[in-house]
């Protein structure tokens, strides 16, 4: 099942896909200001070349899990995002992952991605 995430960001989302059979987590691209119509439609372009079956959306909760403001943000653009593509579009908690990546937001994605993709395997064992 081919898999692709998004590290969103108003400035910047970083997009990563796995391969079809959902085991290996690769960046693609980042796309600038995806709040915005040319910047969604950008991304929208991106997703739909990729073909993915299900789109994931990094959810940043506060380090106590909960919902802050960035994490509003985020659900209003994944509702947004589910209005317009036709793969499902779940959220999964990115805690951490813009550290692990280093500043890259496509490697964020992948980091997202490859959490998903763990729960993803050991959910269907």
């Amino acid at each position: 099942m081919k898999i692709l995430a998004l590290d969103y960001g108003s400035a910047r989302t970083g997009v990563a896909v796995s391969d079809p059979t959902g085991t290996v987590a690769r960046p693609v691209t980042t796309v600038e200001r995806a709040a915005t119509d040319a910047g969604f439609a950008k991304l929208i372009a991106v997703i739909e070349a990729e073909e993915p079956e299900i789109v994931v959306v990094g959810l940043p909760l506060t380090l106590r899990g909960e919902h802050g403001e960035q994490a509003r943000v985020t659900e209003e653009f994944v509702e947004r995002l589910r209005g317009a593509i036709a793969a499902p579009v779940e959220t999964f908690d990115e805690r951490f992952t813009s550290v692990l990546a280093d500043g890259d937001d496509a490697r964020a994605a992948a980091h997202i991605l490859t959490g998903y993709l763990e729960r993803w395997q050991s959910g269907r064992a």
